[in-house]
């Protein structure tokens, strides 16, 4: 059955810095920080959260749904995901701003620094979740990040009608306070961030991955741990899920994106959190060898292999 996938869409300008940016950044001058980085290479791809999940569950088997915006300069991107054979029906296209724009930096220990043109995604809330009469068939959601006003009235309709959904704030989490995130963590089925996100929530909620586990409304709680897999958070117990080794590590952009995916993919099967965790591990390590976020290709073997 269909997935709900509610994020950004975007342009991706990928630029990579041949050095280290913390051989770059002196931590006491911070206060008046003026760096330049040189990059000697430059690509753009299509990217953001939405086009990326959906991109991956596409090629994984799945039927991704769309619900983001696009600007004045969407036309190719549009026609891009009806290529896959994607849902676009719900794409907003904004008549004046352009598409959401962003630039990633990425340095040689994969580090990035990343600056984001919302554009076209500060007005993805003006469409709606739709109601269970006009779309019965949604099994399953994802709340990536977008738009504030978006993230925050998709969180509340998709829990209106019915859609359990995966609440992934991303780079927005700074966006919400912490009586905020509560609340929406209070409607979430499941929850995913990596490290360093689920230290942010922590601090801005006071709850731990643990403590959020416990909540009535949650199933489990994802973090990331990049090359070394994830932790999965379930009623207060700890599983650790190995990573996957990389043949070659090429570009992390995206990579979060095509976990979030197989996490998509197997739960609207009836997967355990552990195996569709797994499939995200093995997911992840097949993008990262391949530059840009939807320039992968997944063989079908690549999800039983358990």
């Amino acid at each position: 059955m269909p997935a709900l996938i509610c994020g950004s869409l975007a342009y991706d300008t990928i630029t990579t810095f041949p050095g280290r940016f913390a051989e770059q950044i002196m931590p006491d001058q911070v206060h008046i920080l003026n760096v330049s980085f040189l990059v000697p290479t430059l690509r753009r791809e299509y990217g953001g959260c939405a086009g990326n999940i959906a991109y991956n569950l596409q090629a994984l088997g799945g039927q991704p749904v769309i619900l983001g915006a696009l600007g004045v300069d969407g036309n190719e991107y549009l026609a891009r995901v009806k290529g896959w054979g994607a849902d676009t029906s719900l794409i907003y296209r904004d008549a004046e701003l352009h598409t959401a724009q962003c630039h990633i930096t990425t340095d040689r220990d994969n580090n990035q620094i990343t600056a984001f043109h919302p554009g076209a995604m500060s007005h993805a809330h003006q469409l709606p979740v739709p109601p269970r009469s006009v779309r019965s068939d949604l099994a399953i959601g994802i709340i990536a990040p977008d738009g504030r006003d978006a993230m925050w009235q998709h969180a509340h309709q998709m829990h209106e009608q019915g859609v359990p959904f995966i609440f992934d704030p991303g780079q927005q989490l700074p966006q919400f306070n912490g009586q905020e995130h509560q609340e929406i963590l209070g409607l979430a089925g499941w929850v995913a961030a990596n490290d360093y996100e689920a230290k942010m929530l922590e601090e801005r909620t006071g709850e731990s991955p643990q403590t959020i586990s416990m909540r009535p409304n949650v199933k489990g709680v994802i973090v990331t741990l990049a090359e070394q897999g994830c932790e999965l958070w379930m009623r207060g117990e700890r599983t650790l899920v190995p990573g996957v080794k990389a043949e070659r590590v090429v570009d992390p952009t995206g990579c979060g994106d095509a976990f979030r995916a197989a996490l998509l993919y197997g739960l609207e099967r009836g997967w355990s959190l552990p195996r569709c965790a797994a499939l995200g591990n093995r997911l992840g390590a097949l993008k990262i060898a391949e530059r840009g976020p939807q320039n992968h290709t997944i063989d079908p073997a690549l999800i039983g292999a358990d």
